[in-house]
């Protein structure tokens, strides 16, 4: 084997490690979603060159243009993410998959319901295939298996993790006492208070679930695509729940098990 055949796998190998290493740092993150986007703008440059279409190639070029002056300041949490991995070595990355079934959603409609009934005030986030790592990491990493006791124990007024959101993700309580962004939008009830904006804010960015438990009142609500449904029962949410994961196997588990 020539030398030059070597470089040239040598070369190869490097780029397809910076690759992976890269889509490894983003995955889990709304950047995901913006190189797709990206990915399809190129995609369709591609096809505009090669059917010569002048007017579409001159916008694109100017478009693109513009995408790469932004991307420093879209993804600026994600390159500073990199480049704190970089001086940690942080060259691998734990991977989650998605372990959703009916006793995870059982466990969650349970606590929910009890905290509605001694108006404890709660926000749990779960996310799906957007990854709420931005987030995760400004709370208290737990890691743990879904409990009624042990999400029932975080909200608890006594405990240290009561504020902010918890988050699940993968089936597992990855964090408590996350911080969220709050929703801005102005058809928003005034009455309702920093959780379910929050809630709402949340799902408006990517498409997790939000569950909100007033304080007030201990009237339990369900947040998705940005949108609030208020005065859920213990039925109610666990058929939200089920729809949102396509658990068809939900309703015999509950027969067996309540």
């Amino acid at each position: 084997m020539s030398w030059k055949v070597i470089t040239s796998l040598l070369d190869i190998f490097i780029i397809a490690f910076i690759i992976y290493y890269l889509l490894n740092i983003i995955s889990g993150t709304r950047a995901v979603q913006l190189i797709k986007g990206l990915g399809l703008i190129f995609v369709v440059a591609l096809v505009a060159q090669l059917l010569q279409l002048n007017t579409v190639n001159w916008f694109l070029d100017s478009f693109l243009t513009i995408i790469m002056v932004a991307l420093p300041i879209v993804f600026q949490p994600e390159l500073r993410r990199a480049l704190e991995q970089i001086g940690r070595g942080g060259f691998l990355k734990e991977q989650f998959w998605q372990n959703w079934g009916p006793k995870e959603i059982n466990e969650i409609v349970l606590a929910v319901s009890e905290m509605s009934e001694q108006k404890i005030g709660a926000l749990i986030v779960i996310s799906r295939r957007v990854g709420l790592k931005n987030y995760i990491e400004t709370g208290i990493m737990l890691n743990s298996e879904i409990s009624k006791q042990l999400l029932y124990s975080v909200f608890q007024h006594e405990s240290p993790l009561h504020d902010g959101a918890l988050i699940i993700e993968n089936g597992r309580i990855r964090a408590a006492s996350c911080f969220l962004n709050l929703s801005t939008r102005s058809d928003i009830n005034p009455r309702l208070g920093t959780r379910h904006r929050a809630a709402i804010g949340i799902t408006e960015e990517s498409d997790a679930l939000a569950l909100v438990v007033s304080e007030e009142t201990g009237v339990i609500s369900f947040a998705e695509d940005g949108q609030l449904s208020r005065h859920l029962d213990k039925t109610e949410l666990r058929e939200k729940l089920s729809q949102s994961f396509g658990k068809s196997r939900e309703k015999s588990f509950v027969r067996r098990h309540l």
